[in-house]
């Protein structure tokens, strides 16, 4: 199995990808994005904490540990990618403003066709090989075809099918779930998740970068002067990020061989541990914020 995922691995990940994409957006209408007009200070804040404080502060994590190779370039991607889908969710049972956090995806999601390729070229340029050239039209092609096609697509399936939207969605989000499974099976059978390879002291540096994120997303917002339910929806926007959209750019920056390369596997750790890491932050921010509302 694990030759065969190296065969079809960026497939796989544009598969999840469109599928979690097509899932969110036939649970979305434009009524869902007023939010902007009538909360403009926090969807700016929230916007501007996305694509300028999470790359700076990645930039800065990068420099201060002295960061190389493959943990570098995973801290950068992980920094360069818009927040993930489930934020959403995440905000909604943390209590907090759901159609901000809506709002925050969705023009970060249209954003990162420019800040995306722009982030990945200051932050991890020097890291890559010197033959290395950074494919940054395709990157643009990519994020249009697996995110933004998916996610209209999936806006009019809900606005011509509106009773059938939800089981839609649920089943499209559930396909895409299998695709992670199947990256995370797939790159473990052909020996890509190593983690004594991957350094135990690498990975806690992951745990040390989504630590300085959830400081991010929590201080910022009340710096600002917002409330509690904004403050949840862009901790989790900041927290929860596009992992899917991760493992995407980095088949398409290190296509899968059968080779050996450290450099590839590493970046695919560091996005795959991350995600899982995620996952657990954000359900202890959801039961500390439900225990204290």
């Amino acid at each position: 199995m694990g030759q065969l995922y190296i065969q079809y691995e960026y497939w796989v990940a544009a598969f999840q990808l469109v599928f979690a994409m097509f899932g969110m957006g036939a649970t979305l209408t434009l009524n869902d994005f007023k939010v902007v007009f009538r909360a403009p200070k926090a969807v700016a804040l929230g916007v501007a904490i996305q694509i300028l404080a999470v790359p700076l502060a990645a930039y800065l994590f990068i420099q201060g540990f002295s960061l190389g190779g493959g943990v570098a370039i995973g801290v950068a991607l992980i920094a360069a990618v818009p927040g993930g889908t489930t934020s959403n969710i995440f905000t909604y049972f943390a209590k907090g403003n759901v159609p901000l956090s809506i709002s925050i995806t969705g023009l970060t999601t249209l954003a990162c066709l420019i800040t995306t390729p722009l982030i990945l070229t200051f932050l991890i340029t020097q890291y890559l090989p010197a033959e290395f050239v950074m494919p940054r039209q395709q990157i643009v092609i990519e994020i249009a075809l697996t995110l933004l096609l998916p996610l209209i697509a999936g806006m009019l399936v809900l606005v011509k099918l509106p009773t059938m939207a939800p089981l839609i969605s649920k089943w499209s989000i559930r396909l895409s779930l299998f695709g992670i499974l199947m990256i995370v099976v797939g790159s473990t059978s052909a020996g890509r998740l190593d983690l004594d390879a991957f350094g135990g002291n690498n990975a806690l540096l992951i745990l040390a970068f989504i630590g300085v994120l959830t400081l991010i997303g929590r201080l910022l917002p009340r710096f600002f002067g917002l409330g509690r339910t904004d403050s949840t929806a862009i901790d989790m926007e900041v927290v929860v990020r596009n992992v899917n959209l991760g493992v995407l750019i980095k088949a398409s920056l290190f296509p899968a061989s059968d080779g050996a390369n450290v450099l590839a596997d590493n970046v695919l750790f560091a996005i795959l541990l991350y995600g899982g890491l995620q996952l657990l932050i954000a359900g202890v921010s959801i039961a500390q914020r439900r225990l204290f509302s």
